[in-house]
């Protein structure tokens, strides 16, 4: 695969006719594309759950009431039991994918222990399961125009409003969503 078409550390923003509910005005973070695939994280669809439930199902204690009431992300439909934890990189733990010198995406439960110990990244978004595509999957998707395609922004991921995520998403890559329609039609 090319570097131009590696689109690790990617967020791709689903256009105003993508109508996939999965993926409905979605922005996913691409935390591994290459040639056997493209795994990602959405960051904009929050959970009617806090981190406090996760953690209290894990049996792992937590007195931290900023903690307990984390958003917790819906992060794909694949394997939506499976937690995964976006961060900068921090450490050496296990099952730690690191996307790109600033993220890093995690499974492990050590690492919910040490945020829980204030001993993890200062910075999370925690999501339940993630968004796969097969090999030429995602590169068809984007040729029939179902997706817009920029680097990835910590300040997006982190510091923006989860209802405002869609729209700074596309306007890191110049464009205006609601100057779109999502109305297809013919000449």
């Amino acid at each position: 695969m090319t570097d131009a078409l590696n689109l690790t550390n990617h967020f791709l923003i689903a256009m105003p006719t993508l109508k996939d509910a999965n993926f409905f005005h979605s922005v996913t973070l691409i935390c591994e594309h290459n040639e056997e695939g493209t795994i990602g994280i959405l960051i904009n669809r929050p959970l009617d759950i806090g981190l406090g439930e996760i953690l209290n199902q894990m049996d792992i204690e937590n007195d931290d009431s900023d903690v307990k009431q984390q958003h917790v992300y819906l992060g794909g439909p694949v394997q939506n039991e499976r937690g995964f934890i976006i961060h900068k990189p921090h450490g050496d733990e296990e099952e730690t994918l690191i996307i790109s010198d600033n993220l890093a995406v995690s499974s492990s439960r050590e690492m919910l222990i040490s945020i829980v110990a204030n001993k993890g990244p200062e910075k999370t978004l925690v999501a339940l399961g993630y968004a796969g595509w097969t090999a030429g999957q995602l590169e068809k998707e984007l040729a029939e125009n179902a997706w817009i395609s920029t680097p990835a922004s910590e300040d997006i991921i982190f510091d923006t409003p989860d209802a405002e995520r869609w729209k700074a998403a596309a306007a890191s890559a110049g464009v205006d969503l609601s100057r779109l329609s999502s109305d297809v039609g013919h000449a």
